[in-house]
C-alpha cells in the first residue's frame, strides 16, 4: 500500500474530479433543459414525426451514439459495483478502491455531460420529435418555472440524502482518512442490518433523480432515450424488501425522537 503522503492527494484528487462532475451533471440534466431555451432548428415546424424520425439515418445515428454513451456509464457503473470487481480493486489499490471507483464512474460521465469540451460527444436530436412541449402560453411561461421549483427541490433534497449517507465515505474520503489515522474500515463500524441496506440500496436517490429526468417542458427524442434508460437501470438497481423499508422506519423514528428530546427538555 502506498505511503498515506500518496494517499491524501489521490483520494482528493478523485473527490475534485467527482464534485466537478456533479456540477456539470446538474447543469446537464437541469439548467440547460430548462434554461438553454430552443435550438434554432428545433421548432416544431423543422421538426419531423416520430415514423420519420425512425427513417431518418441522421437522428438514428445520433440516438444510437447516445445510446452508446450511456451504455458506458451503466456498464462501467454496474461493473465496477460488483463483488468480484470491488475485491480485485481492494486487492491491487487498497483503501483507494471507493475512490477510483469514485473517478471512473465521473470519467465515465464526462462524454455525456460536456460535449462543449470533449467534440460534442453527446448529439441533440433538434429535429427529432417531442413526446411533449409547453409552447403556447400561459403554459409557456408556468411549466417552465413549475419544472425549476421541482428540479430546485429535487436537487436539494439530492444533496441532504447524500449528507445523511456519509457523503466523505461515498466519495471515498473517509476510507482513506481512516486508514491514515489507524481506525480500520469504515463499514466495519456500522450494524449489519446497515450493511444489509446499502447492499439493497444502490442508489438513495431514486425518485428524486427520476423527478430531475422527465419534469422538463420539453420532451425530445434524446431526452427522452436519457429518462428511459437511467429510469429503467435505477428500477433495476432498486432491491429494497420489507426488512430494509422497516429497519429505514427504524431509523427515521429514532432521528425524530433525538431532534424532539431538546424540545421536551425545555418544556420541563
Amino acid at each position: 500500500m502506498a505511503p498515506a503522503l500518496l494517499l491524501v492527494p489521490a483520494a482528493l484528487a478523485s473527490f475534485i474530479l467527482a464534485f466537478g462532475t456533479g456540477v456539470e451533471f446538474v447543469r446537464f440534466t437541469s439548467l440547460r433543459p430548462l434554461l438553454g431555451g430552443i435550438p434554432e432548428s428545433g421548432g416544431p415546424e423543422a421538426r419531423q414525426g416520430w415514423l420519420a424520425a425512425l427513417q431518418d439515418h441522421s437522428i438514428l445515428a445520433s440516438l444510437a451514439w447516445d445510446l452508446g454513451l450511456l451504455l458506458l456509464f451503466v456498464g462501467q457503473h454496474s461493473l465496477m459495483a460488483t463483488e468480484t470487481v470491488k475485491a480485485w480493486m481492494s486487492r491491487y489499490f487498497g483503501v483507494l478502491q471507493r475512490s477510483l471507483y469514485v473517478a471512473c464512474t465521473a470519467l465515465a460521465l464526462q462524454p455525456l455531460i460536456l460535449p462543449q469540451l470533449v467534440m460534442r460527444y453527446w448529439e441533440p436530436v433538434p429535429r427529432g420529435p417531442v413526446l411533449w412541449e409547453a409552447r403556447a402560453e400561459p403554459w409557456a411561461t408556468w411549466v417552465p418555472l413549475l419544472c425549476f421549483v421541482l428540479h430546485v427541490i429535487s436537487w436539494l433534497l439530492i444533496f441532504s440524502i447524500l449528507l445523511v449517507f456519509d457523503y466523505a465515505e461515498l466519495m471515498g474520503l473517509k476510507q482513506v482518512y481512516y486508514h491514515v489515522l489507524g481506525l480500520g474500515e469504515p463499514l466495519a463500524l456500522k450494524s449489519p442490518r446497515a450493511l444489509r441496506l446499502f447492499s439493497h440500496l444502490r442508489h438513495p436517490v431514486c425518485v428524486e433523480l427520476l423527478t430531475v429526468l422527465w419534469v422538463v417542458p420539453t420532451l425530445g427524442t434524446d431526452r427522452l432515450l436519457l429518462a428511459l434508460l437511467l429510469t429503467l437501470y435505477l428500477g433495476l438497481a432498486h432491491g429494497l424488501d420489507q426488512q430494509d423499508l422497516r429497519y429505514l422506519r427504524a431509523q427515521l423514528q429514532r432521528k425524530l425522537h433525538l431532534l424532539s428530546r431538546p424540545q421536551d427538555g425545555e418544556a420541563e
